[in-house]
């Protein structure tokens, strides 16, 4: 599948600060694509680059094989994370303002906010300024504005944010419905379960620095099944007592086990088997959550490197 945003070793630095450190992606056309990592890992600073907002250090960066900004922004759309909607302009007047921006006729404009305004349940606030919405209804007005214009691409930072769980599931159908139609769709976010549940890939990143990317299901084989769930009855004591087990969470009548070594799961069900009645038993594919909290706490290369360094002249 061509790729429909590329970077190649891109950096950028606040003063003393590395915000992105030679980051290499290519994002595949008409896919969801999830840019993961915690707050401050530059994510931001990616999302800005791509629509030219900012400009790399160094690297370089391209939309459907051409340098982005100039007329690569046509192609494109940005929701910041920041709010960026006039307060005090009516909810409709707002979006058709938005929509000619772009390019759309009058009359399509009309229509497109109509469509939007009832797909995500703001028609009865139409004639609403935006400063009387709650939060959860001005992130989705911003959303519209984001599709408004047909684009190509979707660039999206934190798209759930303020959103209660219906809202977010309702931004999540219409990202996959966007994807159906042929749109590529970037979105950043800190919250695993919505890219666990859209993403095609995702890239992980902390402290500016890839930390892996890739196919989202060929992540998830690659970290391994380091998690066994297991239905018992008995003394759920044991099971925090078992070898190779180094945490146990306990849910009613099942645990989940995190092990030292899944190599050695039929040795702790032959442990397990004499001491509880043990009713299912299997090694779970890990969560994006679990991946995601394994792979940031480990030490950066340059912390190995150094800590070695500082080791070997104690």
């Amino acid at each position: 599948m061509p790729s429909a945003i590329s970077l190649r070793g891109v950096s950028k630095t606040y003063g003393s600060v590395r915000a992105l450190q030679a980051l290499d992606l290519d994002i595949p056309a008409g896919s969801v694509y999830g840019l993961l990592g915690p707050n401050g890992s530059g994510k931001t600073t990616t999302l800005r680059m791509i629509t030219a907002i900012l400009l790399p250090d160094s690297g370089e960066i391209s939309i459907f094989g051409h340098p982005a900004g100039g007329n690569s922004r046509d192609l494109l759309s940005y929701l910041p994370e920041e709010r960026g909607l006039y307060p005090k302009m009516k909810l409709a007047e707002q979006l058709v303002f938005f929509a000619r921006l772009k390019s759309v006729p009058r009359a399509e404009a009309e229509r497109r906010t109509r469509f939007w305004l009832e797909r995500l349940e703001l028609a009865a606030w139409a004639a609403r300024r935006v400063n009387e919405l709650s939060k959860g209804m001005q992130q989705k007005a911003q959303f519209a504005v984001a599709l408004l214009g047909d684009p190509k691409i979707l660039i999206l930072d934190e798209v759930t944010s303020g959103l209660d769980p219906v809202n977010a599931e309702l931004v999540r159908e219409i990202l996959l419905e966007q994807r159906a139609a042929g749109k590529t769709i970037l979105f950043s976010t800190h919250r695993m379960e919505d890219a666990e549940r859209i993403c095609d890939a995702i890239c992980l990143i902390a402290t500016g620095r890839k930390l892996l990317d890739g196919d989202i299901n060929q992540v998830r084989a690659g970290a391994g099944r380091k998690t066994a769930r297991v239905e018992f009855r008995g003394d759920a004591g044991l099971l925090s007592q078992a070898p190779g087990v180094s945490q146990a969470d306990l849910y009613g009548n099942y645990a989940e086990l995190r092990l030292q070594d899944p190599g050695r799961a039929p040795e702790l069900l032959r442990w397990l088997a004499p001491r509880l009645e043990i009713t299912h038993f299997e090694l779970l594919q890990p969560t994006l959550n679990q991946i995601f909290l394994d792979t940031v706490a480990q030490p950066a290369p340059e912390a190995v490197a150094a800590a070695g360094l500082e080791a070997s002249h104690a």
